[in-house]
């Protein structure tokens, strides 16, 4: 085989990818190790499709198929592949080969053939692709896997694996279940600090890639803040799509937001984060990044991408403080009515919303997810001792928010200055209860509010042990309530009424 006879004597690896019809699309020279494939001109296809090219490449020091090998058939779906293993006079000997399998079991994505020369590899190539082919679309059917869903893979890194970090994991899912995300896996990796370009490391990303393949992933979500080049490289990877958790943040917040103001909000984060990540076409926005400008005449995509994003930020920047002046306006007529607020504030999914109901017999949207209310609401409520009072429920606090979001919420949140009292909503259950009310106090620290007036109102008795309830109340000096029991509410109410009296 001329190949074998040519890389035996330049000491490189060749590869060839050969399309169905036997016509050679790339020629490849790589080095005496490795041959590293080109990002393919075509796209990924179906989950039940092949590539349609098949490899073929040449081994110099007598080895079988790599894992390098193996992660470039499973990662472009190549139909075959096969390495050539070359004598030192440059004649071909065995031919060691592989091609993947439908998705009968996760633990298994492709079949090692039998190594065989050159020139006893009988396998009817057509017939046996068609065959192959089809017993993966059925696979896929059979599964029933919902193309249009994400189904994602989330990806965490510690330090150590402590009970902090399986908290923070189990927030992690959550969030992912608040985004409406099916979570096929999660994966966890234990490292001092991120690699600087892949995150994880090139060999754990590559494992994670070929799983995500043999379930069907569409979306890695990474626990970790990825910088714009850790988002470029593990775009370029993969052809999955990259999101970190503040990206996963901002999704569930435009899923949720329902006013104009919610809505302008959201899309100035969004745009605030992806500025510095617009650098072309890069996969990693593409859920949330669509639509931007188009080519023009003297500037780059790229360049109208930017001009229009900056121009974009500037009008929703002066749209947000129409907005702040409007409320402004309306802070002051509340004032010369002499209508006392009260702000409802507290952890994420801690039960504000509920209580809300509760107290002013509302129906503000609850669900037991992150961030089920966005869009503030504001409902009156009036106190057995005739006094009337605005009660507000607000968006919930998280730690380690996302500074895109904390600036474009400013304008919210600045609606708790004004308030003569804010009601703390504390989850009883929550075994990280302790952290989430050193964020809530942060929070508050940086919005210059910790001296403001505040009852911490402890919900969520009716699924806490009553022992346990009494000593978490006598350390926070709260009130203990069931916000979805009325009869649990007069101590609340009494010691509401009494600030006012």
């Amino acid at each position: 085989m001329e190949m074998a006879r040519l890389s035996r004597q330049v000491g490189r690896q060749i590869a060839l990818l050969i399309n169905r019809g036997g016509a050679v699309e790339y020629v490849i020279a790589g080095d005496a190790t490795r041959v590293e494939i080109p990002k393919l001109s075509r796209g990924r296809t179906h989950p039940g499709r092949l590539q349609g090219l098949r490899l073929i490449h040449t081994h110099l020091n007598n080895e079988g198929l790599s894992n390098e090998d193996l992660t470039d058939l499973a990662m472009l779906r190549l139909d075959l592949i096969y390495a050539i293993t070359v004598s030192n006079t440059g004649d071909p000997l065995l031919a060691y080969g592989a091609h993947l399998v439908p998705r009968d079991s996760l633990s298994k994505v492709w079949q090692l053939l039998e190594p065989v020369p050159t020139y006893r590899i009988t396998i009817p190539f057509d017939n046996f692709i068609k065959d192959l082919e089809e017993k993966i679309t059925r696979s896929y059917s059979s599964q029933r896997v919902d193309i249009d869903k994400d189904r994602a893979i989330l990806v965490a890194i510690s330090s150590e694996l402590s009970e902090e970090h399986e908290m923070r994991l189990a927030e992690f899912k959550n969030l992912a279940k608040s985004a409406k995300i099916r979570v096929l896996d999660t994966v966890i990796q234990k490292r001092p600090k991120p690699d600087p370009r892949f995150v994880v490391g090139k060999g754990k990303l590559s494992k994670i890639v070929i799983d995500a393949l043999s379930m069907d992933a569409n979306l890695l979500i990474f626990n970790h803040e990825l910088s714009p080049s850790q988002a470029r490289a593990v775009s370029d990877f993969t052809d999955l799509r990259v999101i970190d958790r503040t990206q996963l943040i901002l999704d569930i917040f435009a899923q949720r937001a329902k006013t104009r103001e919610g809505k302008i909000q959201v899309e100035l984060a969004q745009l605030r984060y992806n500025m510095p990540r617009l650098v072309g076409a890069n996969p990693a926005l593409s859920r949330l990044a669509g639509g931007i400008g188009t080519r023009g005449p003297g500037e780059t995509k790229l360049e109208i991408d930017r001009r229009r994003a900056k121009e974009r930020i500037s009008r929703l920047e002066h749209e947000i403080s129409r907005i702040s002046k409007k409320r402004k306006l309306t802070r002051q007529r509340r004032n010369k009515d002499s209508t006392p607020i009260i702000s409802i504030i507290g952890y994420t999914n801690s039960g504000k919303s509920t209580l809300l109901n509760a107290l002013t017999k509302s129906n503000v949207f609850v669900a037991d997810i992150p961030f089920a209310t966005l869009d503030p609401s504001s409902k009156r409520l009036r106190f057995p001792k005739d006094i009337n009072v605005v009660i507000t429920d607000t968006v919930g606090f998280l730690k380690e928010l996302p500074n895109e979001l904390k600036a474009a919420f400013m304008a919210t949140l600045e609606e708790l200055a004004e308030a003569d009292l804010l009601l703390e909503v504390i989850d009883l259950t929550d075994p990280d209860i302790k952290d989430k009310i050193q964020a809530v106090e942060g929070i508050l620290r940086d919005l210059h509010l910790e001296t403001k007036p505040r009852i911490k109102v402890l919900n969520k008795a009716d699924k806490c042990d009553p022992s346990i309830t009494e000593g978490i109340a006598e350390r926070y000096k709260g009130v203990v309530i069931s916000a979805i029991s009325k009869s649990s509410l007069p101590p609340l109410i009494e010691r509401m009424q009494g600030f006012f009296v």
